[in-house]
């Protein structure tokens, strides 16, 4: 509990775009787009971690990626689900989330940073939070319309295959659909992805997989942007850290849990976030209305 006090300090004291970079500058090293050496490239067989993923041998790559997707959003969830204070501070924090997934995604061109905040705050246990959501919506109501009007119908056009992203603004493209069509025995949960459950599934697919040929094509320009856009950027070495995977899988987990199966790790969580949210807003019982 005071390392995720002091997790909730550290990110306290830092704004959305600041987070923003750490959470980008990470991403990309984890996915091989930045501080790629020349013997990291040998090993590879290719000169990019967004042409790895697309390969056989790109396996442990795109386990790698998810764990991170999945961490990273359950952590962002643990983050507002752990503000106990008044629900103006918990609105005041979703906020700054929401703001938090804007910068991803129109300021870095990081598309997969953020997916993994969107998918924080489309949670169940964070979208049933209906006093806290009333209360953006009145205190920040440009926040509320730039997540509902803006950032919401983005996402779902980018699962959907319909994104219009501009590669030269891209720092990190979608790769979520492509990870989770080749690795879909691994995807946590199980849950139907857009295209199982669309009638244009097969068109939704082969868009999905044109993109990943696209975006291994061209993975320097993602690697230029990258660089472009985290020029001068000096990171603060304890945010740094809280956005490494295997810190974020400790903290979660604890050095032992955060080597048990996936799934179950996984499970035993949705639980804790559920407790957590009835604990801050309890569900109405019937008899109660």
């Amino acid at each position: 509990m005071s390392v995720l006090k002091r997790v909730k300090e550290l990110l306290g004291e830092v704004d959305a775009s600041t987070v923003a970079k750490h959470i980008t500058l990470v991403d990309c090293k984890v996915a091989r787009i930045l501080g790629v050496t020349t013997e990291m490239q040998r090993m590879m067989g290719v000169s990019t971690g967004l042409e790895l993923l697309t390969l056989p041998h790109g396996h442990q790559l795109r386990l790698d990626l998810l764990e991170r997707f999945y961490t990273m959003s359950i952590m962002m969830a643990v983050d507002l689900l752990g503000c106990t204070g008044s629900t103006e501070e918990r609105a005041a924090l979703l906020h700054k989330t929401i703001q938090l997934a804007a910068e991803l995604k129109s300021n870095l061109g990081n598309m997969f940073g953020f997916a993994a905040v969107m998918r924080a705050l489309e949670m169940p246990q964070i979208s049933r939070l209906e006093q806290t959501w009333v209360t953006l919506r009145q205190r920040h109501t440009e926040g509320a319309i730039l997540y509902e009007k803006k950032l919401k119908p983005f996402l779902k056009n980018m699962n959907d295959g319909k994104d219009s992203t501009v590669m030269s603004n891209t720092s990190f493209p979608h790769i979520l659909p492509v990870l989770s069509l080749l690795e879909r025995g691994t995807a946590v949960g199980e849950v139907l992805e857009p295209w199982e459950s669309s009638e244009a599934g097969v068109d939704v697919v082969m868009h999905h997989l044109e993109t990943a040929r696209a975006i291994a094509h061209h993975g320097e320009i993602y690697k230029t942007t990258a660089e472009t856009k985290l020029l001068g950027f000096q990171e603060r070495a304890e945010i740094h850290e809280v956005f490494q995977t295997e810190f974020q899988m400790r903290l979660l987990w604890g050095s032992r849990g955060s080597e048990g199966s996936q799934l179950e790790r996984y499970e035993k969580f949705d639980k804790v976030l559920t407790a957590l949210s009835h604990k801050l807003e309890p569900p109405v019982r019937h008899s109660e209305l």
